[in-house]
């Protein structure tokens, strides 16, 4: 459920039937980011990872578009994120720790980005850093980054070499290349390609059949894909006896086996 105080925020916050929804909320900026967007982000994508009741999380916009990136208006006018002020504050000491591209990243519980319209720039790039995009008809993907003379700079330069190969990425990239949906699945830059109208639903639905499975499981085989992005594949292999050793003491093993013999529907508890 949604907390009513939280109607104005610039992310919205709901949780249902395991699933928490994020919602980019700028619809008349073309949900453009802004600090306190990224600051509530990053917070709420914490709070869904260490939430019991979350197993999946579902990250959408609200409006016509899913994220436009940078808002330009602020940056030129001196205010926003870009803007000289903000580029003059130079700190020698990043921390990085806490921003949705790196949150995002280390999050162990599945997310699917229901793109409902264009994301371009960071808005690109958070998309690419959910693990499965479900787009509506009308997105366009825009990685328009070296055409504002910027890089890709929440994510973009390491997923998309690793997603498409290095050709491909770098094709895309260095033309900051506007991609419509259905030449992003093409591409695999997305997953599905569905009617505006459908997509809320069918990322729901998928989120809803994860959320079915074992949640313990569903977070471990996230987690070693992670680790094995890293790994050689003898100490991936280890990890992964690791994991299997700990995940057959749960009840939820023995409920996923008990279930298979009874011929019915798995109750998954999370322990």
């Amino acid at each position: 459920m949604m907390d009513e105080s939280e109607q104005g925020e610039e992310v919205l916050y709901e949780v249902s039937e395991g699933v928490a929804t994020l919602t980019l909320n700028r619809p008349e900026r073309m949900n453009t980011i802004s600090r306190p967007m990224l600051a509530r982000l990053a917070a709420l994508l914490i709070r869904a990872n260490e939430d019991e009741a979350v197993r999946v999380i579902v990250l959408t916009g609200k409006g016509r578009a899913f994220c436009a990136g940078l808002d330009m208006n602020d940056a030129t006018s001196g205010d926003g994120i870009g803007s000289e002020a903000s580029a003059q504050a130079v700190s020698v000491n990043l921390d990085l720790r806490n921003t949705p591209p790196t949150v995002l990243f280390a999050m162990d519980k599945p997310t699917i980005c229901a793109l409902n319209g264009s994301a371009a720039g960071y808005g690109m790039d958070t998309a690419m850093g959910c693990d499965i995009r479900i787009a509506a008809e009308s997105t366009k993907m825009a990685a328009a980054f070296v055409t504002r003379g910027l890089v890709p700079e929440s994510g973009g330069t390491w997923i998309l070499p690793r997603l498409l190969g290095w050709s491909k990425a770098a094709k895309l990239i260095f033309t900051g290349a506007t991609l419509s949906a259905a030449e992003s699945l093409e591409l695999g830059i997305v997953d599905e390609v569905v009617p505006n109208d459908q997509v809320q639903s069918r990322a729901r639905e998928l989120a809803l059949e994860i959320a079915a499975n074992a949640p313990l499981a569903v977070q471990s085989s996230k987690r070693l894909m992670r680790m094995g992005l890293s790994e050689g594949f003898n100490d991936h292999v280890h990890h992964v006896y690791l994991q299997f050793l700990q995940l057959i003491r749960t009840e939820d093993f023995r409920e996923g086996m008990t279930s298979f013999v009874e011929r019915r529907a798995p109750d998954f508890k999370g322990r």
